[in-house]
C-alpha cells in the first residue's frame, strides 16, 4: 500500500511518501508545498490546492493520512491552516482516494508507542523503522512521513483484527 501523508500549513505544507506492506515499510519520497509569506492568501490557497493535485496524480497513493487541525497558542494561524486543509482535502476527495485523519497523540502513539513523545522521539522512531540515515528536511515532511507511518501503522493492525 502507497501512504501519501500530509502535514497541512499555508506557509509549508509538509508530504511524505511510504509504502506499506504488513509489518514493513519503507520510503520513497517527501518534501513540501510552500506558498509565499507576502503573497495574497486566496492566491497561497490556490498554489497549495493546484500542487496537492499535481502531487497526487504524480504519487498515486491507495491512501492519504492528513493530521487533524489541532490549535495550540494562536487562534490566527490555525485559521489559516484550517483553510488550507480545506483545499488539501479537496483535492484528496476530487481525485477519490480514500483519506484518513489523525491526531497529534495518535501520531505519537503509533510511531513511537507513547501518546506524549516528544518531537525528537518521534523523529527517532521514524528514522528507525525506515531505515534511514538522517531524519529527511524540513521538518514538515519528516511530520508527514510520521503521520503516514501512523495510518500504516493503524492499517495493518486493523487488518490483522479482521483476518483472525
Amino acid at each position: 500500500m502507497r501512504i501519501l501523508g500530509i502535514d497541512p500549513g499555508y506557509g509549508i505544507t509538509g508530504f511524505g511518501i511510504i509504502e506499506a506492506d504488513r509489518n514493513r515499510f519503507s520510503y520513497v519520497q517527501c518534501g513540501a508545498i510552500t506558498t509565499p509569506a507576502g503573497m495574497d492568501f486566496s492566491a497561497r490557497l490556490e498554489i497549495i490546492y493546484e500542487d496537492m493535485r499535481k502531487l497526487l496524480e504524480v504519487a498515486k497513493p491507495d491512501a492519504v493520512a492528513i493530521e487533524e487541525l489541532f490549535f495550540g497558542q494562536n487562534v490566527t494561524t490555525g485559521i489559516g491552516v484550517a483553510q488550507s486543509r480545506g483545499v488539501i482535502l479537496l483535492a484528496i476527495r476530487q481525485a477519490g482516494i480514500p483519506v484518513h485523519q489523525y491526531k497529534p497523540m495518535q501520531v505519537k502513539q503509533a510511531v513511537v508507542g507513547y501518546g506524549n513523545a516528544t518531537k525528537h522521539q518521534v523523529q527517532d522512531m521514524t528514522r528507525r523503522l525506515l531505515n534511514l540515515q538522517a531524519m529527511p528536511k524540513p521538518d514538515d515532511a519528516a511530520d508527514a512521513i510520521a503521520i503516514a507511518l501512523c495510518h500504516a501503522r493503524s492499517a495493518t493492525s486493523l487488518l490483522a483484527q479482521i483476518t483472525k
